[in-house]
């Protein structure tokens, strides 16, 4: 065989060879992206394991409360909670921490809560002189006698004379404390808008999102929350995951125990999914998001549900995240007598006439819901009860205190906003005021003459939608993270 023939053959050959490597080479990204997707379905398949069938302790299932909230619930509160009602929160962000030293300020920028202007505030909502008369305690003062307009012959008896039936400046302010006494004897959180250090935020200038507030500071906020206020389990697994009680324990434990922890561990599920949908994924600015470039982080969400990096619990925690919406859902619809005697004001009459009718049909939404939450088996067991559900009010105003040692301002500020709408939630569902109000027909009269018995503040309402649009709101991210692993 000659030299030349000899060279075509390893040309050949040469050839051959790298055509076989970059066929491999196809074949193998090829499978191995197949295999990949197979990796990230299974992945898929174990996070969302449990989100199927019923949910317990509530008679609905987890298809039915993914579609009412994505499909009717979601929309409707995305373009209510952006109006000026619902976007200034008062809150007190100043509080020192009761439990433990303030040592774990964050540094970070993104921590940082973000003032708004004075002048941006509505007047109506910063002035609530207009509608003092729905105070309780103002139409037993002097200046409310006074605003009256009646005769003197109204107010004059033969044998005593002029009667005044006014209360002097010191009772005037004494009532103000029993009544705020009374009120408070409801509530299930600390409430400290009426605080000197609490201001107006402006929650679109400042979304929830992850701040990079992590580490020892936060793992002591949940760890506190769950082992110093929950029913907590003794085993050694709950004692090496100290921030949750394994679900198989919660089949021993009764039901207020079992819907206590459910619903811490839901809000931190919801939470959580809030931080993985709004990741910092760049801090590259541009002109449309000079704050850098935020988004969904599917790695981050699979490292907090997945089995495998959560003792297989992960999946638990997400199914407890419908269990507290369909409390706070619930807490909605029977409050929707009420809530649709609010006025919404600001001072903007074409805006607050427009949140009225949202209002309604946002309720009306709520109500048509065919498997609210019962929250009669709850408390139902006698003189246990009471103590149960003063139990429940200690500990849910314990979690409002352990809120003001968050070392992030915004974590604070969407921490201390949710445990507030939930601590509201929880007052509507468990208020004997609210039951007597309901019974006594009250709402339906065409105009309320007196103080009507149960009362939420403008505080309160404005942190229950937005808490209950915070869970409305993870879920519809779960959907997307959803699609995405698919």
């Amino acid at each position: 065989m000659t030299a030349t023939h000899k060279s075509r053959r390893n040309v050949l050959a040469s050839s051959g060879l790298a055509i076989a490597l970059l066929v491999l080479l196809y074949w193998t990204d090829f499978t191995g992206g197949y295999f990949a997707a197979l990796d990230d379905a299974e992945t898929h398949k174990n996070c969302f394991c449990e989100l199927e069938g019923s949910i317990n302790d509530c008679s609905c299932d987890v298809d039915t409360v993914d579609h009412f909230n994505n499909m009717k619930v979601y929309p409707r509160l995305q373009s209510l909670l952006v109006k000026n009602f619902f976007r200034f929160y008062k809150v007190n962000l100043k509080q020192d921490c009761p439990f433990w030293p303030d040592d774990s300020r964050c540094a970070i920028r993104f921590c940082q809560v973000e003032n708004c202007e004075e002048k941006a505030i509505p007047e109506g909502i910063k002035d609530q002189s207009e509608h003092r008369d729905k105070v309780a305690s103002f139409k037993y003062t002097r200046d409310a006698q006074l605003e009256k307009g009646c005769s003197d012959a109204e107010d004059f008896d033969s044998a005593l004379g002029f009667l005044d039936t006014s209360i002097s400046d010191q009772a005037h302010k004494e009532f103000e404390l029993w009544a705020k006494h009374d009120e408070a004897e409801e509530d299930f959180c600390i409430v400290d808008d009426h605080d000197v250090d609490a201001q107006y935020v402006d929650l679109l200038l400042n979304p929830e999102r992850y701040t990079g507030y992590k580490g020892d500071s936060a793992h002591r906020i949940w760890k506190s929350i769950y082992l110093e206020n929950c029913f907590g389990g003794n085993n050694e697994t709950a004692n090496k995951f100290s921030s949750y009680m394994p679900h198989m324990e919660l089949r021993d434990v009764c039901l207020e125990q079992r819907a206590f922890y459910r619903i811490i561990s839901g809000l931190h599920s919801s939470i959580n999914i809030h931080l993985c949908s709004k990741y910092l994924l760049s801090e590259t600015k541009d002109f449309l998001d000079p704050q850098g470039i935020w988004g969904p982080n599917v790695k981050e969400f699979k490292r907090r549900f997945s089995p495998e990096t959560t003792n297989g619990e992960g999946p638990h925690w997400l199914r407890n995240l419908y269990f507290i919406y369909l409390v706070e859902l619930r807490a909605l619809a029977k409050a929707a007598p009420y809530l649709r005697r609010e006025n919404y004001y600001t001072g903007i009459a074409e805006e607050d006439e427009e949140v009225k009718l949202a209002m309604h049909d946002m309720l009306t939404v709520i109500e048509s819901f065919q498997s609210h939450f019962n929250e009669n088996a709850l408390f139902s067991s006698g003189i246990a009860s009471i103590k149960f559900k003063n139990d429940y009010k200690e500990k849910f105003r314990n979690i409002s205190r352990i809120m003001d040692c968050v070392g992030c301002d915004k974590c604070k500020l969407w921490g201390k906003l949710q445990t507030q709408g939930l601590g509201t939630a929880l007052k509507i569902l468990y208020s004997e005021k609210l039951n007597l109000a309901t019974e006594s027909g009250i709402w339906d009269k065409p105009h309320i003459e007196a103080d009507p018995i149960f009362r939420l503040s403008r505080t309160e309402i404005v942190a229950l939608f937005n808490a209950f649009g915070r869970l409305s709101n993870s879920i519809y991210e779960m959907e997307n993270f959803r699609r995405v692993l698919r």
